[in-house]
Parts: structure tokens; sequence; C-alpha cells
């Protein structure tokens, strides 16, 4: 199977905000970031279905992190789910 990855990951780990009615807001971390997106560590996130719409924060920044609209494109069970940006913000 080819890799279809259009950016680079780089490794990063921070403290993220995720906000979902379904799952009200809760935090993880970071596991790799790209231009497209990033994977978020946290087992809850697996209750989310790929397509789904998410908010997400950056936390503990000296100044409020912008919040980003992203959607879930895959879940591993038990670690967490990879997001990609888009492009409108709130």
């Amino acid at each position: 199977m080819s890799n279809q990855r259009q950016h680079p990951r780089t490794p990063m780990r921070c403290r993220i905000k995720i906000s979902h009615p379904d799952i009200g807001e809760l935090f993880g971390f970071t596991r790799d970031l790209s231009d497209g997106g990033v994977f978020v560590e946290n087992p809850e996130l697996a209750g989310l279905s790929p397509g789904t719409k998410v908010l997400g924060q950056v936390q503990d920044m000296p100044f409020p992190a912008p919040v980003l609209n992203m959607v879930v494109q895959r879940v591993i069970q038990g670690e967490g789910a990879g997001m990609a940006f888009l492009d409108e913000q709130e």
C-alpha cells in the first residue's frame, strides 16, 4: 500500500482540547502534526466516526490559541484519531 500523504508529518507533543456535542470537551496530546492535520491521542476519540467535524484548540500557550475546525479522518481504537484541518475558523 503506497503512502498517500500530501504533507510530511512532524512529531510534536502538546496538549489539545477537542470539542464535539457527542463527546463534550476532552483533552488529549498531539502525536504528530503536518500542514494538513494532526493525530490526537485520547482513547475516547474512538467514539467519533470518520467524517465527524470537531473543534480543536492547543492549550497551555501564553496566549489563547485559535479554535480550528477539523474533521476526523481515521480512528485507532485505544489510541486516538487522525484529523484533517478544515479551512474555516471559528
